[in-house]
């Protein structure tokens, strides 16, 4: 019996261009938006007025959501930075490994042309230390699930 993965050990990896992960770009805190659905329609049936049908209409997802503490000389911050400023494009893929205690891969997320559709930054308070963090948010054609 296999014992349970926990969500704690993860790597992000944005697959562009074939270059080689910034080291900076792969550090993140939190993953959020790992998750499908299909959407459907009702469907009053003609003659049937105790139920109604509901039809398969396509798949929905919402984005892909990082956490990290503020980073300064990423670039996936220039990308971030260029489609909020510039409204200038750029797609990646870009793969959410979940790893076992052995840091080898458990499940993976594959998320097929990724792009950026939100950056925020975490308050700023004289009154508590604490650390900054920026929010990324990109959305994606395609979510592939793979399981090892």
């Amino acid at each position: 019996m296999s014992e349970p993965i926990l969500g704690m050990r993860f790597a992000v990896v944005f697959l562009a261009g074939g270059a080689i992960p910034n080291p900076l770009d792969i550090r993140f805190q939190k993953v959020g938006g790992l998750s499908v659905e299909i959407d459907t329609e009702p469907l009053q049936e003609g003659g049937n007025n105790t139920g109604t049908l509901s039809l398969p209409k396509g798949v929905k997802h919402g984005n892909l959501v990082l956490e990290r503490g503020m980073v300064v000389g990423s670039p996936l911050n220039l990308e971030f930075n260029a489609t909020m400023s510039l409204f200038k494009f750029a797609t990646a893929n870009v793969l959410v490994s979940l790893l076992g205690g052995d840091k080898l891969p458990r499940a993976a997320w594959l998320f097929l042309k990724a792009y950026p559709v939100k950056w925020a930054t975490s308050e700023l308070s004289a009154v508590e230390p604490a650390l900054v963090v920026d929010t990324l948010e990109l959305a994606y054609t395609r979510m592939q699930i793979l399981r090892v």
